[in-house]
């Protein structure tokens, strides 16, 4: 007997192969707008390289500055990645990966250069400082920083703003990469990782823990002036500049980014049922904690006990890498999580950098840029010194910037009766607060990985909060830093 024919749930006969046509797929739409910055980054590194050779620049003292074929390729390249990153037309990690190609391709540096800086030990500080952030999700610790501080901030999204902001100015770069949000991005989510980094970077200025930018700068400057600034000396100037930049950046991000509602009932108390719902601290959080805490007080000591000052701090932070696998934490199936675009993006931020730096374009900048403020009020010269520091600082080493600009600007500050200290205070503010672009500061690229925000937005976001900054610097200059008793101009 045959078997009965399947039937549909109508109860009809299913349709035969040839019977069934398949709908057209969709016309893929196509992206103009970003067709249309592709070309235009594009169009701007040909006219650079294309364009005729640029004249010298030329010092206060007549020295010349001589951009090469190469330097205005890397200006060319500079365009081009500024726009490709602050539009995002193609993946940041992506755009990395073009930066070393252009380079090597239009000889403007060798290849093996150009991609040895993606390898440079900065970048290698970025992805110890994101595997620590990975142990803390993994572990369950960042949950319980995360309740532990809403049990104590509340259920208002200001003061939550407010209590996560205080917690990074102080650890700096730890909850930068350790808080949590939503899986959607949401503008209260925005405000509050962009702020993060924002804060990150203002509590990074206060002490010579914060970055390598400190201990480097005074070094240059001992050099220079042949006078030393002291630990505490640079903490007492930098305190109440870079506490009080956190706190307008909290009231910053609670209007740039009013929360979507005001108050989140019950917020408090779930957090503190959650809070108790993980329980007593296993065994991998406490080894977590002890490892990352045995890292802090060893980079913290490097500036304190001499024999700890030759050992880089790349290979420092990695130990915790090694010991985080060691000791069963992770396992290799916990490397395919390492967010790899942002570990590319700061690998790209090191070559342009650098082939800014060698190609000699950074210095033939700084040469231009500070010439214009030669004839300049004092305060005008000062202001626009910490500008350049701040827009460079945003693509090349923070390092690099002030390594570029100090030496020119105090040239120019002799004719101007302008003290060196002041010079230096203002370079190491900007310095450590890059408010444009991802690539400016970890804490950037780090809060970049919530997924909260793009960098068109955080671009957006971060040209107030810079004019903010320079409009407080300018206070201190004439206000607040010589009251405190800093030396402003020369008799």
């Amino acid at each position: 007997m045959a078997e009965p024919k399947p039937r549909t749930a109508t109860g009809a006969l299913p349709p035969k192969p040839e019977e069934i046509h398949l709908a057209p797929p969709a016309a893929r739409r196509v992206d103009w707008r970003r067709l249309v910055f592709i070309a235009l980054g594009l169009a701007a590194f040909t006219a650079i390289v294309l364009s005729p050779p640029w004249p010298d620049a030329v010092d206060p003292a007549g020295e010349h500055f001589v951009l090469s074929r190469e330097g205005q390729a890397a200006m060319g390249l500079f365009m081009l990645a500024l726009i490709w990153w602050v539009f995002e037309v193609v993946p940041i990690g992506v755009t990395a990966i073009a930066i070393g190609v252009v380079q090597a391709l239009f000889l403007i540096r060798p290849a093996k250069t150009a991609f040895t800086d993606f390898m440079d030990p900065s970048v290698w500080f970025i992805f110890g400082s994101l595997v620590i952030g990975m142990v803390f999700t993994k572990t369950g610790l960042t949950k319980r920083i995360a309740y532990r501080t809403l049990m104590l901030v509340g259920e208002r999204t200001s003061m939550i703003y407010l209590g996560c902001f205080a917690m990074t100015a102080a650890l700096t770069l730890v909850m930068a990469h350790t808080a949590v949000a939503d899986d959607q991005p949401t503008r209260f989510g925005k405000g509050l990782f962009i702020g993060m980094a924002f804060v990150a970077g203002a509590g990074s200025v206060v002490t010579l823990l914060g970055a390598a930018r400190g201990p480097v700068a005074i070094g240059f400057f001992k050099d220079m002036v042949g006078r030393e600034i002291s630990f505490f000396e640079l903490s007492y100037y930098m305190l109440p500049l870079g506490w009080g930049m956190a706190l307008l950046l909290w009231i910053y991000c609670t209007l740039f980014f009013k929360p979507e509602r005001p108050v989140i009932s019950g917020l408090r108390e779930r957090a503190r049922v959650l809070h108790e719902r993980l329980g007593p601290m296993s065994r991998e959080e406490v080894l977590a904690v002890v490892i990352v805490f045995a890292i802090i007080v060893t980079l913290s000591l490097r500036s304190f006990v001499p024999a700890l000052e030759p050992l880089d701090k790349s290979a420092i932070i990695l130990v915790s890498t090694i010991l985080f696998f060691m000791m069963g934490i992770l396992g290799v199936k916990d490397l395919e999580d390492i967010p790899w675009n942002i570990i590319l993006l700061f690998g790209g931020a090191m070559s342009i950098g650098l082939c800014l730096w060698q190609t000699g374009a950074a210095s033939w900048l700084a040469v231009n840029w500070l010439v214009l403020f030669q004839d300049a009020h004092w305060l005008v010269f000062v202001l626009g010194v910490a500008l350049f520091v701040l827009l460079m600082t945003n693509f090349i080493m923070n390092v690099a910037a002030i390594a570029i600009c100090l030496p020119v600007a105090l040239v120019i500050a002799g004719y101007l009766h302008v003290a060196p200290e002041v010079i230096l205070f203002s370079a190491l503010a900007t310095a450590g607060m890059p408010f444009l672009l991802l690539i400016g500061a970890a804490p950037n690229a780090i809060a970049y990985g919530s997924r909260q925000f793009t960098s068109g937005e955080f671009f957006t976001a971060g040209v107030p909060a810079s004019l903010m900054l320079m409009v407080v610097l300018g206070l201190f200059i004439r206000f607040i830093w010589p009251l405190m008793g800093m030396p402003v101009l020369l008799p």
